[in-house]
């Protein structure tokens, strides 16, 4: 199985643990041990973890963010599935530099399609766009490897 398709599994499960977590509001811990006790490489079961665990820590942070990018439009009125898909991509933006930012709107995006409504793709795509957009502008964007490829290819091509 492809490394990119057993991601989306995995984030797919997170997902479930993080929706569950908001609509019960106690522990995660038992739903999280159920969802990925199939899981059985270790760096997906390690993804997983640190993803629940950065979200949850970063909440208010993440919902910031949203915030900014919902003029007019109170937070409590996004649909909880595509709040819990944002806070997933968003903290994998801010938080994972080893995940192109790419990857991170193209798998959120996917999931959206798959578990929300049929016009959750695009307006998730275009708040993770519109928050990639301000971490470049302010620096805050820390990617290492292939998440610094567009950008330098990008750099390239206009000096010529």
């Amino acid at each position: 199985m492809a490394k990119f398709f057993k991601r989306r599994i995995v984030r797919e499960k997170v997902l479930q643990i993080l929706y569950a977590y908001e609509l019960n509001q106690e522990s995660h811990s038992t739903t999280k041990e159920e969802i990925l006790k199939d899981i059985d490489n270790k760096n997906d079961k390690n993804f997983a973890e640190e993803l629940i665990n950065r979200i949850i820590i970063n909440e208010i942070n993440l919902d910031e963010k949203i915030k900014e990018r919902v003029a007019n439009w109170e937070i409590t009125r996004i649909a909880l599935l595509d709040k819990v898909l944002l806070r997933m991509g968003i903290c994998e933006l801010m938080y994972f530099p080893e995940i192109p930012p790419k990857v991170s709107i193209n798998e959120t995006i996917e999931i959206a399609k798959s578990f929300s409504t049929a016009s959750s793709g695009k307006f998730i795509n275009g708040i993770m766009d519109a928050v990639l957009t301000e971490l470049k502008k302010n620096g805050e964007l820390n990617k290492t490897g292939r998440g610094l490829i567009e950008e330098t290819i990008s750099k390239k091509s206009n000096r010529k």
